[in-house]
């Protein structure tokens, strides 16, 4: 059986770090499927879009703090309002650069954080969060 995540989802307006960590894990076999958005508006679009089809929503999101729009904070805000309405349980990581204690602190407070990760994220660190989330898909079975 495939324990792999289907799909990672990776919200950042750095496309030095879309374009290093989605290959990565194409390389590494980590993802089947890598979505891209620039900022937290259009995935939280795409997360409204796509509510009810679980195979297209993402099973792990990174999440960058800042960002144009709507930034990491704000997409936390309004994934809080809806993510009862989404047909599946997805994995939230904030990463950035930002070694602010407050910004740690914000994030470890917020109960759809998993966890904070510093940027640049390495292969094992990507290697551990996956092992995490097919776990937990394992456990929702």
């Amino acid at each position: 059986m495939n324990q792999r995540p289907r799909t990672v989802a990776l919200v950042d307006d750095d496309k030095i770090f879309q374009l290093t960590t989605s290959r990565t894990m194409q390389i590494a076999g980590l993802a089947e499927k890598i979505l891209q958005f620039d900022n937290g508006e259009d995935a939280i679009n795409f997360l409204r879009e796509h509510a009810n089809q679980p195979d297209e929503l993402p099973d792990v999101i990174f999440l960058d703090i800042n960002m144009p729009m709507v930034d990491g904070w704000m997409f936390l805000e309004d994934y809080a309002l809806m993510k009862d309405l989404l047909r599946k349980t997805i994995l939230i990581y904030m990463v950035s650069s930002s070694i602010d204690p407050r910004d740690v602190s914000r994030a470890h407070g917020n109960e759809n954080v998993m966890d904070y990760i510093l940027k640049p994220v390495s292969r094992d660190k990507l290697a551990e969060i996956m092992q995490k989330q097919a776990e937990f898909a394992t456990s929702q079975r």
